[in-house]
Formats: C-alpha cells, sequence, structure tokens
C-alpha cells in the first residue's frame, strides 16, 4: 500500500494535469469525421471535486488514525468499561448499597483472623485490619487494571518507536490502531473472566515503582454465590477467605525480601519477553512457531520460552506455589479454632475447584493458565504440609528465612531434601 506522502501527490498531479488541459464549449460534440468526444465540463468539474474529497478524506483519515494510535497500545477507559459491564450483567450481581452493607461482616472478621494468624505464626500484622476493603466484581477489576496499565507501559517504553506508526503512513496506522483494538478487547475481556471467579486478593503491586503496602480486597459477590453453592454458612466463609488472603499479607509484609525478588523476576521476564518482540518484527512469526516446535516439557506456554525465560518462569511458579499452599494450610489449621466445620468446607470447596471445565471454560482457563494456578495450590500444600510432618512448626518456621531457603523444583515434591538443606535434620 502506498503512504499518503506519495497518494497525494499523485491526485495533486492528476487533478492540477485536468485542470491545464484547454477548456471546452458546454456540450460540444464529435464532428462527423469521428474525432473523440470532449469531456464535458460537469465532469471535468465532477472528477476534481472527487479527487479533493478524498484526498481530504483521505488526509482526515489518516490524521484520525495515527492521533488514535498514538494514545498507546490499549484503550483504558474502554477496557475497564468492557469489563464492568460484563461483569455487572453476572448472575448474583449486587447493588453499592447491598456491598457497603457487608463491611461490618468483614470487619469482624479481620478482628477474628488477623490476632490468631499473629499468634500461630509469630509475627506481627500491623495495619492489615484497616487495609481492606470489600468491592464488587467491577471493583475488582478496575483495581487490577493498574497491573495490566503498568505492564503494557513499560512494554510500549522499552519498545519505543518500534511500535508507533511512521508519520504519514495510513497503512501502518491502521495496522495499529488494529493492535489496539484487539489489545483493549483482550484485557478487557480477561478482567472480565477472571473477576467473576476471585473471592479475594492480597493487591500489591510488585511492579510498581512506589513499594506502597498492600490491601486486601474481598469480591463479595463471588464469595457469596460460592458460598451458597458450596452450601456453607456466609458468616464463616468469608471468614476462612479472610484467613487465606491474610495470610498472604503475613508473607510479603513479615519478609520484605519476597517482594524484591519476585518484582527482579517479573522484571527480568518482561525483559525477554521486549526483545523477543524485537525481534519478531524483524524476523516474524516464523521464530515463535521454531521456538514452539522445540521439546519442552511444561506445556505450550513454556515452548514459547527461551531458556533463561523459562528458567524464571520456573522460578516465579516454584513460589507461587510455596505462597498459595502455605495460604491454604494455614487457613485450615488456624481456622480450625474458630471454623468448626473447616475440613467440611474445605472438602466441599476442593470438590468444585477440581471439578473438570468444558467448552469455552476449559479452553480460556487453560490459555490464561487457571489449570496452572490449580497445580500450585495443590504442590505447594503438599509441600508444606510435608515439610510440617517432617521438620515440625520450627521447620515451617524457616521456609521464609530468603531466596535461599526457597525450594528447588526437585525439593517442592520431597520435603524432607528441603528440611535436610535448610532445617539439617535429618528426615
Amino acid at each position: 500500500m502506498r503512504t499518503q506522502r506519495q497518494v497525494l501527490p499523485l491526485m495533486a498531479t492528476r487533478v492540477a494535469g485536468m485542470a491545464g488541459r484547454p477548456a471546452r464549449a458546454p456540450g460540444l460534440r464529435g464532428t462527423a469525421g469521428g474525432g473523440r468526444s470532449p469531456v464535458p465540463d460537469r465532469a471535468f468539474g465532477a472528477g476534481v471535486v472527487t479527487g479533493t474529497a478524498v484526498g481530504l478524506g483521505v488526509a482526515w483519515l489518516n490524521g484520525r488514525v495515527h492521533r488514535v494510535a498514538a494514545q498507546g497500545l490499549v484503550d483504558w477507559h474502554r477496557a475497564e468499561r468492557l469489563a464492568g459491564a460484563r461483569l455487572r450483567r453476572a448472575p448474583g450481581a449486587l447493588s453499592p448499597a447491598e456491598i457497603e452493607a457487608t463491611a461490618p461482616a468483614y470487619d469482624e472478621a479481620m478482628r477474628r483472623v488477623v490476632p490468631a494468624l499473629e499468634s500461630a505464626l509469630g509475627s506481627p500484622l500491623p495495619g492489615v485490619v484497616e487495609r481492606h476493603a470489600v468491592v464488587d466484581r467491577a471493583g475488582w477489576a478496575s483495581a487490577n487494571l493498574d497491573v495490566f496499565r503498568v505492564l503494557y507501559g513499560k512494554l510500549e517504553a522499552a519498545l519505543g518507536e518500534g511500535i508507533r506508526p511512521r508519520e504519514g503512513s495510513l497503512g501502518e496506522g491502521l495496522a495499529a490502531l488494529t493492535n489496539r483494538f484487539v489489545a483493549t478487547q483482550e484485557v478487557g475481556f480477561l478482567l472480565g473472566y477472571m473477576g467473576s471467579r476471585v473471592l479475594g486478593q492480597y493487591d500489591i503491586a510488585l511492579l510498581s515503582a512506589e513499594a506502597r503496602p498492600g490491601q486486601l480486597l474481598f469480591v463479595e459477590e463471588n464469595i457469596r454465590s460460592t458460598a451458597a453453592a458450596l452450601h456453607v454458612p456466609i458468616g464463616d466463609f468469608r471468614t476462612w477467605v479472610a484467613l487465606h488472603e491474610a495470610t498472604h499479607a503475613f508473607e510479603f509484609e513479615a519478609h520484605p525480601w519476597l517482594r524484591a525478588y519476585l518484582a527482579d523476576r517479573l522484571e527480568r521476564q518482561l525483559q525477554g519477553f521486549v526483545e523477543d518482540a524485537r525481534l519478531l518484527q524483524v524476523e516474524g512469526l516464523a521464530r515463535l512457531v521454531r521456538r514452539w516446535r522445540a521439546p519442552a516439557r511444561g506445556g505450550l506456554i513454556e515452548g514459547l520460552l527461551v531458556p533463561e525465560q523459562r528458567r524464571l518462569f520456573r522460578e516465579t511458579q516454584v513460589v507461587m506455589s510455596l505462597l498459595e499452599g502455605f495460604g491454604d494450610w494455614v487457613m485450615d489449621r488456624v481456622g480450625v479454632a474458630f471454623l468448626p466445620d473447616v475440613a467440611d468446607m474445605r472438602r466441599r470447596f476442593e470438590e468444585r475447584r477440581s471439578a473438570p471445565r468444558r467448552g469455552l471454560d476449559r479452553v480460556i482457563s487453560r490459555l490464561i493458565g487457571m489449570d496452572l494456578k490449580l497445580e500450585q495450590y495443590r504442590r505447594g500444600e503438599r509441600f508444606v504440609a510435608g515439610v510440617a510432618a517432617v521438620g515440625g512448626a520450627d521447620a515451617v518456621a524457616r521456609l521464609w528465612d530468603g531466596p535461599e531457603a526457597l525450594p528447588t523444583e526437585r525439593e517442592l515434591v520431597d520435603p524432607g531434601a528441603w528440611v535436610r538443606r535448610v532445617v539439617g535434620q535429618p528426615a
């Protein structure tokens, strides 16, 4: 496709050439000698007007395309609206007044949970009781939009001019506009999909320049619908979820090294993706196809990564398994003190969480790694339970000593090996 800088001069030359032709009398016909009929003035005028209109239209379109494309890879306001509209239509949606009315119940749950955690884990959690909020699904999506904004912002900053269309190139501008539309739809859909499933979250901005304390978010609509599906008391279920999320607050706030460790790995993985994007601009999709065909025991996601990215990915997955597994292990051991039916609640919850997904839901969950997250819960809890069985409470207390104490992939399935290495007692 020609660029606008090429198309508009051609149009201008054609119109100028037509304007320079000798004038003809209106309606003059060809002679009997067989000469051609001259172009009527009406047709000549229409050609000038049409050419000018097309030129102006292309100029306007090009300017519009470039203005929109220059705003970034994602239309964040539209992505938020897409996610919010999807979530507000979901079954079990509550009004703002109904959400606000549940706040005292979570206040009470946190007042019970945090002292029990501090006693069981031997570490204070200052400020966590106050730093929590009850949100609807759309509120959760809005809070997590910032995560995507930071990631895309870093990607745009790193790629720089490589992702911006050249001035005057209508083709590149349209391609950038298409990319922006698709990325916006993807972000909006992903937030909408996940927002209908998340129960709670310890919201900590790992890649933010400002290391602010995290906040606990409770998604009341999902908590309420899940409690109803499990046929468990809503009050007990709220407390159980609060216990899990408050445990994540302990993991990060009592061990500052953890945030820096994860942030470093995420930054390095992101940098690897940026380098991939630059190479894709040069080599095209064939590079990814070749990489995907190479054997990778980690499945589709790992099949698209280079060895260094794969190592960072696995290290991150080990930490996530420990984070989630420790949370599950603690919520059951501590919860039994004030939730008498915690074992039955756990059983019902696991049955529902492990139920096979079907159709499109199954495809989407695999693409975004939901099955990977479920395995993180299982592996992590088995590991923590194994450490407790082999080394007791003293060994569990060493889990968060520092990066050197993190389990390896092999140790994650052999807790005794971790105890021998870190604690030093025979297993």
